[in-house]
C-alpha cells in the first residue's frame, strides 16, 4: 500500500507538472534519507555564505527517488556545533525543475568566524556542515589556509586525498576543474561509472550524484567553504566554446553543454546569481579574503578561441604542434578567456586591495616545451596554445605592478612549480609571477620519465612530478606564501597515507617560488 500511494502521488504530480503547475509537498515524507548527497557551502563573504544541498533518496535513479513536487527545506546556521545558538534561518523551495537542489545565501553573519549549518525536509534532517565567513573588507588577517585540488576521475581511484584535506583543517578549498568525468576507462579500474557518457540533463545529474556519493568528497564539502571553476570534462573532453572534440553538430553540442552546465549548478555551492541560462553560465568572479588575498576565479572554457593546428582528420579538440609550423598560434586575435573576461580580469587585478592576488584557473600558464632539442612542441589545449593571450596577461601583471600575483592551476595531473615570465625563451626576461599547479585527486598522468626528458627545455620550471596523486596545501600570510605538495601513496585503495613531497615559499614582493623542503 505505501508503494501504491507513492505511485499515485507521483502520477498526480506529473500530471500537474504537465499542466504547468508545480504542487508543493506540505508534509513531505521520504522512503529513505533524502540527504544522501550531503551538504556544502561556498563563496564566503564577510556577512554571509552560500549553503547547498540536494534532496536525493537514491542517487542511482533518475529524479533521485524524490516525487516531482516542490519540497520546502528549512535551513539553519548556528554559532555552535550542537546547533543550539541559531543566528540565521529560513525556508527554501527545492523544486523538481532544479533537481530538488537548494542554494541559499545565508546572511547577517559576523565576519571571520566559523559557523555550523543544517537542513530539514519533513521529518528528515541533514548532516551538520561547518563553514566560515571571510574577514571584513580592509582587515588584514594573520593567515589563510586553503587547499588546491582538481581532476577527480571516479574510475581512476578512490577520493582518499579528501580525507587528508579535511585533516589539514583548511579555511577554504579551491577546486580548479574536472569535478566529474564524462568518459570511462577500458582498463581494470578500482570502481566504475556503470553508465555511458552523459549527454542529457538526467544523465549528467546521475553522474554528479555518483561522485557526490563518495564519503570522502562529501566530508570535504561539509568541512569548509569551497570556490570552484570547471574545465572540460564537466561537459566533454577538450571542448572550446561551442566546438566539441568529436564532430558533434554545434546545436547538438550546445544542448549538451546546457545540460552539463545546469547539472553542474545543481550540484555545487554556487551563488544563486550563477544559475545558468541555457548553454550560458557566468562562473568567473572575485572572492576577497579581507586585505590579505583576492581570488580571481577564471573560466578558461566557455569563451576561448577554438584550438588550432589540429592533426589531419580532427574536427575539434587539442593536439600537439611544432611552434615553427603553426603560424596560427601567433594570431593576436586568439584568446583563452575571451576579450570581455580579459578586460574584467585586468580591472579586478588593478583595483585589488589585497597583499596577494591569486588566479584560480584551470591549466598552467607556464610554457611547457615537449620537444627535446631544437624547436618547440606544445599542447594546444593549454595556455601554450594561446601564447599571445598569455603574454598580454603577463605583461599586464608586470606593467601594472600587481601585488604578489600567483597563479593556481590543475588539468595536467602533475605537480609543477614555475617562475612566470613574459618571454619564456629569453633567459633575461624577468620573473613577474609564481605558479603552483597541483596534481590530480585521482586522474592518471604521464610517466615521470617523460617529464624528466623535457625538463631541460624548460628552465623556468622549478619542480615537476607526475608520479603522485594528491593536492596542494597553502598557508598564506602577509609576508609569505607556503605551498606543500601533498602526495598520496596510492589511490588504488581507500585508506592510503599522504605525505609532503616538497614545499615551496614565495616571499612578499619577490616573485618566484623557492624550495624549502
Amino acid at each position: 500500500m505505501p508503494n501504491r500511494r507513492r505511485f499515485l502521488r507521483t502520477l498526480a504530480a506529473l500530471a500537474a507538472a504537465a499542466a504547468g503547475i508545480v504542487p508543493t509537498a506540505t508534509r513531505p515524507r521520504f522512503v529513505g534519507d533524502p540527504f544522501r548527497l550531503g551538504v556544502a557551502s561556498g563563496y564566503p563573504l564577510p556577512g554571509g555564505v552560500v549553503l547547498w544541498t540536494r534532496l536525493v533518496v537514491d542517487p542511482r535513479v533518475p529524479g533521485g527517488g524524490i516525487d516531482p513536487v516542490a519540497v520546502p527545506v528549512r535551513w539553519e546556521v548556528a554559532r555552535d556545533e550542537a546547533m543550539r545558538d541559531i543566528v540565521s534561518s529560513g525556508t527554501a523551495a527545492a523544486t523538481p525543475a532544479w533537481a530538488h537542489s537548494v542554494h541559499v545565501l545565508a546572511s547577517g553573519l559576523e565576519p571571520s568566524r566559523w559557523y555550523w549549518y543544517r537542513f530539514t525536509a519533513g521529518d528528515a534532517r541533514s548532516p551538520i556542515g561547518r563553514t566560515r565567513t571571510a574577514p571584513a573588507a580592509g582587515v588584514l588577517p594573520a593567515s589563510l589556509r586553503f587547499a588546491v585540488a582538481s581532476c577527480q576521475h571516479y574510475e581512476h581511484g578512490f577520493f582518499s586525498a579528501w580525507r587528508h584535506v579535511v585533516a589539514d583543517a583548511p579555511d577554504l578549498v579551491a577546486f580548479l576543474g574536472d569535478y566529474i568525468y564524462e568518459g570511462s576507462v577500458t582498463w581494470a579500474a578500482p570502481r566504475k561509472h556503470r553508465a555511458s557518457s552523459p549527454h542529457t540533463l538526467e544523465e549528467y545529474r546521475l553522474r554528479h550524484a555518483l561522485y557526490k556519493s563518495d564519503p570522502d568528497l562529501a566530508a570535504a564539502h561539509a568541512a569548509c567553504p569551497w570556490i570552484v571553476t570547471w574545465d572540460d570534462h564537466e561537459v566533454s573532453n577538450d571542448y572550446a566554446a561551442d566546438r566539441p572534440d568529436n564532430g558533434m553538430p554545434r546545436d547538438a553540442f550546445l544542448a549538451r553543454r546546457a545540460a552539463a552546465y545546469r547539472a553542474y549548478y545543481e550540484h555545487m555551492p554556487l551563488p544563486p546569481e550563477m544559475r545558468p541560462d541555457g548553454p550560458a553560465m557566468r562562473i568567473h568572479t572575485v572572492l576577497d579574503w579581507g586585505a590579505l588575498a583576492r581570488f580571481a576565479i577564471l573560466d578558461g572554457r566557455q569563451y576561448r578561441s577554438v584550438q588550432v593546428c589540429l592533426h589531419e582528420g580532427q574536427t575539434g579538440g587539442s593536439s600537439t604542434a611544432d611552434v615553427d609550423d603553426c603560424a596560427a598560434l601567433r594570431d593576436p586575435r586568439r584568446t583563452m578567456l575571451g576579450l570581455e573576461q580579459e578586460r574584467w580580469l585586468e580591472s579586478a587585478l588593478a583595483t585589488s586591495p589585497a597583499c596577494w592576488n591569486l588566479l584560480a584557473q584551470q591549466t598552467p600558464l607556464a610554457q611547457l616545451d615537449q620537444k627535446p632539442g631544437p624547436g618547440r612542441r606544445v599542447w594546444t589545449d593549454g595556455w601554450d596554445g594561446y601564447p599571445v593571450a598569455r603574454r598580454r596577461l603577463l605583461d599586464f601583471l608586470a606593467g601594472q605592478r600587481i601585488a604578489n600575483p600567483v597563479t593556481l592551476a590543475g588539468d595536467v595531473h602533475m605537480f609543477i612549480v614555475s617562475d612566470l615570465k613574459p618571454d619564456f625563451d629569453d633567459p633575461a626576461s624577468p620573473v613577474v609571477a609564481s605558479e603552483f599547479c597541483g596534481t590530480s585527486i585521482t586522474s592518471g598522468a604521464w610517466p615521470q620519465e617523460t617529464v624528466e626528458r623535457v625538463l631541460p627545455e624548460n628552465p623556468h620550471i622549478r619542480f615537476a612530478n607526475s608520479a603522485f596523486r594528491g593536492y596542494i596545501r597553502v598557508q598564506l600570510g602577509p609576508e609569505r606564501l607556503r605551498a606543500d605538495l601533498r602526495a598520496m601513496q596510492t589511490v588504488r585503495t581507500p585508506d592510503a597515507p599522504c605525505s609532503t613531497l616538497a614545499s615551496f615559499v614565495v616571499e612578499d614582493g619577490r616573485p618566484g617560488p623557492h624550495r624549502t623542503a
